[in-house]
C-alpha cells in the first residue's frame, strides 16, 4: 500500500503548533483549508475555532455548524475549501481516540497536535479508513507557500517598492 501523505505549509503548521499551545490545558480545534491537488491534500492555511464544548474541554472538543459555516465561508473567500480538521490532545500522544473515531467524518484528515506541559510536541494527520474501524496516518510533507499567494504577496511588494 502506498503511504497516505497531505501537504501542509509551515505556516498552518505553525498556527496548528501556536493554536494548541495557548489553549492548554484544553483542546483547541479548527479547520483546516486547502486544495485537492494531483498529488492529494494541500493544507495552506488553518481556521480557528473557540472550542464549544461546555464540559471536559481537556478532553473533548466541538465545532458549532455555524462555526463549521463561517470556516467553510473563509476556505471559500481564500479560493479554498475545507480539507478536514484539526484539535489538540494536552498531555496525551497524537493519535486519535475512540471518541475521535466515533465522530469522523470520511475523507477529511485529522490533525492531532499533542501539548506536553504547555509545549507542542508531535504532530500527526490522520484519515478515517473505509470501513471506518479505525485511522490511517497521513505523513505530513512540507510546502513553502499556497500556489498564488506567492504571486500575490510578489505583486503587493512590487506596489510598494
Amino acid at each position: 500500500m502506498t503511504a497516505l501523505k497531505i501537504a501542509m505549509t509551515h505556516t498552518a503548521m505553525h498556527k496548528i503548533r501556536v493554536h494548541a499551545m495557548e489553549a492548554y490545558p484544553e483542546e483547541c480545534c479548527g479547520i483546516l483549508m486547502g486544495n485537492e491537488e494531483a498529488e492529494g491534500k494541500e493544507v495552506y492555511d488553518v481556521y480557528r475555532i473557540g472550542n464549544a464544548k461546555e464540559e471536559n474541554r481537556t478532553r473533548r472538543f466541538l465545532i458549532t455548524p455555524e462555526e463549521y459555516r463561517r470556516g467553510e465561508a473563509a476556505a471559500a473567500a481564500e479560493g479554498l475549501a475545507v480539507m478536514g480538521f484539526y484539535h489538540s490532545h494536552p498531555d496525551h500522544p497524537a493519535r486519535p481516540s475512540q471518541f475521535d473515531l466515533d465522530h469522523a467524518w470520511p475523507w477529511c484528515s485529522y490533525v492531532i497536535a499533542a501539548v506536553e506541559q504547555r509545549i507542542p510536541a508531535a504532530v500527526k494527520s490522520w484519515v478515517l479508513k473505509e470501513d471506518r474501524s479505525g485511522f490511517d496516518e497521513e505523513i505530513i510533507d512540507g510546502i513553502e507557500t499556497a500556489p498564488g499567494r506567492l504571486v500575490r504577496e510578489r505583486a503587493a511588494i512590487s506596489k510598494t517598492a
